[in-house]
């Protein structure tokens, strides 16, 4: 049993990254939904696919990563910020610029699942997710 679902899935994705996988599966949830469709938007994987599990009732995510030209991963670095034993919570003022902005924090607001550069935008702030290079 998994007790952190979005440690796993990031973990899932960092280890086929690092392995040079063509694509990742992962189960599926409306957080993870919403999380992948964050990476989508901002260029660190290729796309991703919900189905249903081979005779089962459980749906996966079906993952494509994303990889340079020269084979390179796209991602470098994928972290999990907040847990569920310790929570990370930051205000509008208090969000945090990740490997100088070259890099994307991922977070959970009140609006849904978006990057640290749009929360700043719409002056709100959230449950810290990730932090992705």
């Amino acid at each position: 049993m998994v007790t952190d679902p979005i440690a796993d899935l990031l973990t899932r994705i960092r280890n086929s990254s690092a392995a040079r996988a063509a694509k990742v599966t992962a189960p599926s949830s409306k957080v993870k939904l919403s999380l992948l469709e964050v990476l989508k938007s901002e260029g660190y994987i290729e796309a991703f696919t919900e189905r249903s599990s081979d005779g089962e009732v459980k749906k996966v995510v079906d993952i494509t990563l994303r990889y340079l030209h020269d084979g390179s991963p796209v991602i470098r670095e994928l972290n999990r910020l907040s847990r569920p034993g310790k929570r990370r919570y930051e205000g509008t003022e208090d969000l945090p610029w990740f490997r100088g902005g070259l890099g994307t924090i991922i977070l959970s607001t009140s609006q849904g699942m978006m990057c640290a550069r749009e929360a700043r935008e719409k002056g709100i702030g959230g449950e810290l997710i990730c932090s992705v290079f």
